[in-house]
């Protein structure tokens, strides 16, 4: 009897449904974060112009005796309402104020005069040997309109000096301002005004008031509410029709006392003597209220005596959205109560400061092109991982004999950094690859015969020394 081979019974389910699941990656385009409206960066190729400027300003602080003070860019509100003043436009609408977490109403310091005049308070300078002289840079704060070349954080270089009420120091300042432009190579103009003390400018106020008024229908609207609180403040206006109507506006030095004129006197007879070409500028004011007595601004060498700026400078501070009354480099001036305004002792003062990204443009519009503290008269190029490896000591021992080496350690390709160095105008490109390592020796080339030659790398550095000094 045949057995049958009885087969286990599977159970067989019924097909499951084949579920595919389609992952859809949905990749969100990220708004790249942008600059701050009136913010701006300062690039690579701009900073040979700052590092002229920031050199010629120690230069020249080295040799006036200024010692550098370094200022916090918070300041409390109250300091700026009591010493710029609380009519001013600062004032009024352009600084960057808020609470801290504190409740303090803090400020984003629109100038550093005042931080200067604080400082010197503070950390009782009036005991020091008078005049203390100091000097400061950095940026500053204004919620100003922004515009090209206008921006809400701009630099400011100021020298500033405590402590004497002698004509000289004004003549002083305004001769390191003027010695600082020209020996950039930018052509400048001084020019300079009295405006007396709070006391004696009463009677001027009361005067220009009323010749305002008769020329109300002309002058812009912040100029009506100025006449009413200060009136001064309409000559330092930059309106087209507010300039037209100050050109025959009375002028301050006809109200000036005794002292305040002989104190001007004094100083146009320095500068004089030291040969600083200036205009007199019986309109000018400044824009802050703690001046007194002498004021003055440089602005670009005028071509003729209709004060037309000097056509290239003028052209690019023009690019750069400053044009008429706004061409000013720097300006500045005596403020000799500002120190006991903000609770210190009656203490005699003078200072100025020059706006860096208006002298940047002053250069470029003269394509004047400061040498780089960057030249390199020597390249170092490299093959190969051993020779990179080797070329870092080397840079290295270049350094530490205080010779600048430019060198592209990113780059493999040999052709690629003989073009970097052609670039860069170096005079010796160094080639160092593994052959030259395991014999140790390096190639010296000269960029502009093309001439090289083949030299023991444990005396490259005296031999590179040499050919930089024949």
């Amino acid at each position: 009897m045949a057995i049958k081979k009885i087969e286990p019974i599977v159970e067989v389910q019924p097909a499951e449904e084949k579920k595919t699941t389609e992952l859809v990656l949905v990749t969100k385009k990220v708004k790249t974060p942008q600059l701050l409206r009136g913010f701006h960066d300062v690039l690579g190729e701009d900073q040979i112009y700052w590092d002229a400027i920031h050199r010629k300003v120690r230069e020249l602080a080295y040799a006036y005796s200024f010692d550098r003070i370094e200022l916090p860019i918070l300041e409390p509100v109250e300091l700026f309402v009591r010493s710029v003043g609380k009519q001013t436009d600062i004032v009024e609408k352009e600084m960057f104020q808020f609470q801290d977490q504190s409740g303090a109403n803090v400020v984003m310091r629109p100038e550093a005069t005042a931080s200067t005049a604080r400082a010197y308070i503070e950390h009782g300078m009036v005991d020091r040997p008078q005049p203390v002289k100091m000097f400061y840079d950095g940026p500053m704060f204004r919620y100003d309109r922004p515009q090209a070349g206008r921006y809400r954080q701009f630099h400011q270089f100021g020298f500033e000096a405590f402590g004497s009420d002698e004509a000289i120091i004004d003549a002083q300042l305004i001769l390191i301002a003027e010695r600082f432009f020209r020996e950039l190579g930018i052509p400048v103009a001084v020019q300079v005004n009295s405006i007396g003390t709070t006391e004696t400018r009463a009677e001027y106020k009361v005067e220009l008031a009323t010749y305002y008024r008769q020329h109300r229908n002309v002058i812009c609207e912040d100029c009506k509410r100025r006449l009413t609180r200060n009136p001064m403040r309409v000559l330092d206006c930059k309106e087209d029709g507010c300039r037209a109507v100050s050109v025959n506006a009375p002028q301050i030095i006809d109200w000036l006392d005794e002292p305040s004129k002989e104190h001007f006197m004094r100083v146009l007879e320095y500068l004089d003597e030291v040969e600083v070409h200036y205009q007199l500028a019986p309109h000018l004011v400044r824009g802050l209220d703690y001046y007194t007595r002498t004021v003055f601004e440089i602005v670009p060498e005028v071509a003729d005596d209709k004060s037309t700026a000097d056509s290239s400078t003028a052209d690019e501070l023009g690019k750069a959205g400053i044009s008429g009354g706004q061409s000013a480099l720097g300006g500045g001036g005596r403020y000799d109560g500002l120190v006991e305004l903000l609770g210190g002792r009656p203490t005699p003062a003078c200072g100025f400061a020059v706006g860096i990204e208006r002298t940047v443009s002053a250069l470029k519009g003269r394509q004047i092109k400061p040498e780089g503290s960057k030249h390199r008269d020597v390249f170092l190029a490299q093959l190969g991982d051993v020779a990179r490896r080797k070329g870092l000591a080397l840079f290295e021992a270049f350094r530490a004999e205080g010779i600048p080496v430019a060198e592209a350690f990113g780059k493999s390709a040999l052709k690629a950094q003989l073009e970097l160095a052609d670039k860069y105008q170096t005079k010796y490109t160094l080639i160092l690859g593994q052959k030259e390592v395991l014999e140790g020796t390096i190639i010296v080339r000269d960029m502009e015969s093309g001439v090289q030659e083949t030299v023991d790398m444990n005396k490259v550095i005296g031999i590179i020394k040499k050919k930089l000094t024949e």
